[in-house]
């Protein structure tokens, strides 16, 4: 009878999980937010409380965050990491200055101490990268200038989780300094020793590996990610850390194949790992929390904003990708919902779980829509800005002595000094590009001028945006 009880309970959320995917796809939304209201109806307090099955959801969940971490692995080779550590390091520096403290200041604010705080910072500066990378292929933005800058600084997170979730393991298990500072040196160790064997020994590895046959090639590369996820877990290193390496250590034609067999499994118990985060929290708690979760969702998503338009701005992108930059890291998923995970099974602040709940599923939701309507509106109100100083300036356009001023005399003509005007107000809402050294009045010319200027940060090898 218990074996039938945890089929059907078991039957019952994955029928409904493929049910919420297909609402959230036929509405182009990620379906995250879904699962985790899943989750939450079948939790304790929800509508359908699950029993028979919840030990075997908490394993599906735990081999859900490995399969994630894996996975993102799998898509970085150990030259890409460090080429983007190198480059892109003081853009990394900045998000998580601008990202993470917003997070560990609100805990405290909160009451809830510092072990807290350090959690609820993770979970605030870690974006979404799978939900970022699909709002770009769906945007048409992939081929953009200012796509390596937001590729480079999702890198820049994943690869400092490899530091963070350590410390985080130590900081939960109520690890003292001594025995932290052990817990982090095994794991920059670690991560260091991986770096170097993939960089030099990666096709190697990678050859070992791969298999002509799916099903071996399936079997090695799933039995060795658990292998690594367990020895680092019993190193207090962190499983997903474990995964991630072997992910980065794989390359080539193994990576590949890992990555297309896998998919499937990943896809599946991450789902689960969201139902099952679902589970752990109560809905009736989530109310309480909520206007602090939609005041952090307002000020990080800004942040995040900030935090794109100064790296693009510092790779040279026009104004335009820098707030397209700055938008499309505005969601948050996966990452931060695995980091509250931890906090939750550690039995760390109560209300954390709930409103982090909260949180991932504002800007879950709110993510894809910063990405698709920053740009177009920082445009509008900077042209509603234009109107209204040109408004201001009106009355000069009436007739008086000053129109008899001769030729050459700009201040006597209300016409040029209005015209003048108009186009101060254009240039400083970002409408008309400012002319170069030596050049003329900016004219008309001066718009197809911008289109010109602007063209390579709209498309890339004919990539339109």
């Amino acid at each position: 009878m218990h074996t039938a009880s945890v089929f059907i309970e078991l039957g019952s959320v994955i029928l409904v999980l493929g049910l919420l995917g297909r609402i959230a796809g036929r509405y182009g939304l990620s379906p995250i937010p879904l699962y985790l209201l899943g989750g939450l109806a079948f939790g304790k307090g929800g509508l359908l409380p699950l029993s028979a099955s919840e030990e075997f959801v908490a394993t599906g969940a735990e081999i859900g965050v490995v399969l994630l971490l894996l996975m993102l692995g799998l898509e970085y080779t150990a030259a890409d990491l460090v080429t983007n550590l190198k480059a892109q390091y003081p853009a990394g520096a900045v998000d998580f200055l601008l990202n993470a403290l917003p997070g560990a200041v609100a805990a405290l604010l909160l009451g809830w101490g510092p072990v807290a705080a350090v959690v609820l910072a993770g979970v605030t500066w870690i974006s979404s990268s799978g939900v970022i990378a699909k709002v770009l292929g769906d945007l048409g933005r992939l081929g953009n200038r200012e796509t390596p800058v937001i590729l480079s600084i999702l890198v820049l997170e994943d690869l400092a989780m490899a530091v963070y979730l350590p410390i985080l393991t130590a900081v939960l298990a109520g690890a003292g300094l001594v025995a932290g500072s052990i817990t982090l040196a095994i794991a920059l160790a670690t991560a260091g020793a991986v770096l170097f064997v993939a960089l030099r020994y990666g096709r190697l590895i990678s050859r070992f590996v791969s298999h002509d046959d799916p099903e071996k090639l399936l079997l090695v590369v799933l039995g060795l990610t658990l292998l690594v996820a367990g020895l680092a877990q019993q190193l207090q290193v962190s499983a997903a850390v474990g995964a991630f390496l072997v992910g980065i250590a794989l390359s080539g034609e193994a990576a590949e194949g890992a990555h297309t067999l896998l998919s499937p499994l990943r896809d599946l118990f991450a789902a689960v790992f969201f139902v099952f985060f679902g589970l752990s929290t109560d809905p009736t708690s989530i109310p309480p929390v909520l206007l602090p979760a939609l005041l952090l969702a307002v000020a990080t998503a800004l942040t995040k904003v900030a935090t794109g338009y100064w790296a693009a701005r510092r790779a040279g992108i026009a104004v335009r990708g820098r707030w397209r930059a700055g938008g499309a890291l505005v969601s948050r998923g996966e990452f931060s919902i695995v980091i509250a995970g931890l906090a939750v099974t550690a039995g760390i602040e109560p209300a954390l779980g709930p409103l982090a709940t909260a949180y991932v599923l504002i800007l879950v939701v709110t993510g894809p829509l910063a990405a698709r309507y920053t740009q177009p509106a920082v445009e509008r109100l900077g042209a509603l800005r234009g109107r209204r100083r040109a408004a201001r300036w009106a009355p000069a356009r009436t007739a008086g002595p000053a129109d008899a001023a001769g030729p050459g005399d700009v201040t006597g003509s209300g016409d040029v000094t209005h015209a003048a005007v108009v186009a101060g107000s254009a240039v400083s809402a970002g409408a008309v590009p400012t002319a170069g050294p030596g050049a003329g009045p900016v004219t008309g010319g001066a718009v197809a001028g911008r289109a010109v200027t602007e063209a390579p940060d709209e498309a890339v090898n004919g990539v339109a945006s």
